[in-house]
């Protein structure tokens, strides 16, 4: 698999979760939604959870295949600090003593990515400039993964960063659904962070 397929990969999910929330609000011929309230809510909460697990994918789908001599999507070969003969020697490299690697800690990305990569080269400086923004999704990841008070109050505080008023309480639906305050065609917040995952990912390809 080379970075096309990856990016390909990435782009095909985050069309597939565009299609399930979309399909999740249609209404029948007089205007009355298909689904119910909570059907509504657990397939956006679903479809953004699947959209961020595409994202961990299409990293770990680079990193492998970056480490082990693929060129970028623009043709680059980036100097590698590791050489491992094959993706499977690739992915243990990046478990190393753990079960698995976190993805979804950015920072932890960034480091691998600094230790295997000069540079950190084609990863830098694109997870950096979205780093506030993968912050903010790993906030709405958990909370769709696993809705405890701890996770409540960062959903909380989130929301109000975003729409700058109190959020006490927000749904993860209600937060992805609404239209962002800094989108000038009201796009909602779910469209602005899936286009940020998109650009970033496309540029990494492209290196």
């Amino acid at each position: 698999m080379t970075l096309d397929i990856a990016l390909t990969g990435l782009q095909n999910s985050a069309a597939q979760c565009d299609s399930l929330i979309a399909n999740s609000h249609k209404t029948d011929p007089v205007g009355t939604s298909i689904h119910t309230q909570i059907d509504k809510e657990q397939i956006t909460s679903a479809a953004f959870l699947n959209l961020f697990i595409a994202w961990e994918t299409f990293l770990e789908d680079a990193l492998t295949k970056l480490m082990t001599g693929n060129p970028t999507l623009g043709g680059r070969y980036p100097t590698r600090y590791v050489s491992p003969p094959n993706l499977d020697a690739a992915k243990n490299l990046l478990k190393g003593v753990s079960q698995y690697f976190n993805f979804a800690n950015h920072d932890n990305m960034k480091t691998i990515a600094g230790l295997y990569f000069e540079n950190a080269y084609p990863f830098e400086p694109h997870l950096s400039s979205i780093s506030q923004d993968l912050a903010d999704m790993r906030i709405m990841r958990n909370a769709a993964a696993h809705l405890t008070s701890t996770t409540q109050h960062k959903l909380n505080v989130l929301a109000q960063r975003i729409f700058l008023t109190p959020q006490p309480g927000i749904s993860l639906y209600t937060l992805l659904v609404t239209p962002h305050p800094q989108s000038i065609s009201q796009e909602t917040v779910y469209s602005i962070y899936r286009e940020k995952l998109i650009c970033a990912a496309e540029l990494i390809a492209n290196g």
